[in-house]
Formats: structure tokens, C-alpha cells, sequence
């Protein structure tokens, strides 16, 4: 047995493959919840965000005083801070699944950028001021699933 209490064969049956760009951005464009990496000035965190997609871009809410639009407050204007956002799905019972990694610039949109951008609906409560837009410039994805 390993460690999961199941036997070292409990994959077969299975492969991993690659997704495409286009596969990735199809399976993220509903939006929901993902999780945003970057460093906060401590070092690597990760955080989760309610997201939509816009095109290539991942847009996403935040409160003003969170670290991560501190993190984008504190570089020049137009300038871009580079982030990787993860989105996963998986069906434990049948040990199948997909997970996307999004990683390129982010940058805090303008209250005109905001106004226009996809409905991003936060779960908690609280003010989620700051709209960042994430610009995708590289997309990539894995699949477990049945042979």
C-alpha cells in the first residue's frame, strides 16, 4: 500500500497529457475560483480570488488593502508585476482531473477598466476595490483522465 491507503497500481489505466493554449483557456472561461502566486515582499504567497476571463486576460477583484494590489501599488505607472494564476478541477472518485497555469503580467485597472470588465462577483464580504487584469502571456495545462 502507499501512502494514500491504495495500491501502488491504483493509477493504471490513467495517463497525463498536455492541454493545449486553447483547451486551457476553454476550461477556465467560466470563471470561478482560482488562485492568484506571487511575492508579496516576504516571499512566495498564494491566495484564492473569484475570476473571470476576458479574452486571454484573467480579471479578478481585490480588496485596496490586500497584499497583492500592494504588491502592484508599488511600481510605476503602466508597469506590470509578473504573476501565475492556477485554476484545477478534479473528481476524487475516479482520480481523474485538469489543472491550467496562467502566468504573465498583472497590472491594476483604472476605475474606467473596472466599469468595463466581466462580472467578477467576490465571495467575501468587504469592499474588493482594486480590479486587476492579468495579461496571459503563457498558458499551459495537464490532464489525468482514462485510457
Amino acid at each position: 500500500m502507499n501512502q494514500a491507503g491504495g495500491s501502488g497500481g491504483a493509477s493504471l489505466g490513467r495517463k497525463l497529457e498536455e492541454i493545449d493554449r486553447d483547451e486551457c483557456l476553454r476550461l477556465i472561461a467560466p470563471g470561478g475560483v482560482g488562485r492568484v502566486a506571487f511575492d508579496d515582499g516576504e516571499g512566495p504567497t498564494v491566495i484564492p480570488v473569484n475570476y473571470a476571463v476576458e479574452g486571454e486576460s484573467v480579471v479578478f477583484r481585490t480588496a485596496t488593502e490586500g497584499r497583492l494590489n500592494q504588491s502592484l501599488s508599488t511600481v510605476m505607472a503602466e508597469a506590470e508585476v509578473r504573476i501565475a494564476f492556477e485554476v484545477d478541477a478534479f473528481d476524487e472518485t475516479d482520480r481523474e482531473g485538469w489543472s491550467v497555469l496562467v502566468r504573465g503580467g498583472a497590472h491594476r485597472m483604472s476605475e474606467e477598466e473596472g466599469a468595463d470588465a466581466a462580472g467578477v462577483t467576490p465571495w467575501p464580504a468587504g469592499a474588493r476595490e482594486a480590479y486587476i487584469r492579468l495579461s496571459a502571456r503563457s498558458v499551459s495545462g495537464r490532464r489525468v483522465r482514462r485510457e
